[in-house]
């Protein structure tokens, strides 16, 4: 996908957690908002993945080890979903890495528990 074509995509995704925030607004749990977002992004047919298994690679090896993407839309964007009071530095870490594990040039990391949902949307970019 091209650039452009990721910069729309994730406008979409964007869309469609202001309007699960909208409804639901801040204080609820996390899986709660992934459930929700799942629903949205399927009402306006766009194609996700949720708990998609992330494998770590070290020297050639895949290790015994697994983490999981909370979404993947369209199999370009990871979307990293968070309910907390704290938005903390290692977050945008965690998807960066998972970008990199993962080869994908974007990620959303949304936090639901802000008054104004903006305020809790990061970009993170791999080598995009």
């Amino acid at each position: 996908m091209t650039e452009s074509g990721i910069n729309a995509l994730s406008q979409k995704i964007i869309g469609a957690a202001i309007e699960v925030h909208r409804n639901l607004g801040p204080g609820l749990l996390e899986h709660t908002y992934q459930a929700a977002l799942m629903l949205e992004l399927k009402l306006r047919n766009i194609r996700a993945e949720s708990e998609v298994e992330i494998q770590a690679l070290y020297k050639g090896h895949y290790l015994n080890t697994a983490y999981r993407a909370d979404i993947i839309v369209e199999k370009e964007i990871i979307v990293e979903l968070k309910a907390t009071d704290n938005d903390n530095p290692i977050f945008t870490k965690q998807l960066l890495t998972y970008l990199r594990l993962s080869d994908k040039r974007l990620g959303l990391l949304i936090n639901f528990n802000h008054e104004l949902l903006k305020n809790g949307i990061t970009r993170v970019v791999n080598n995009l």
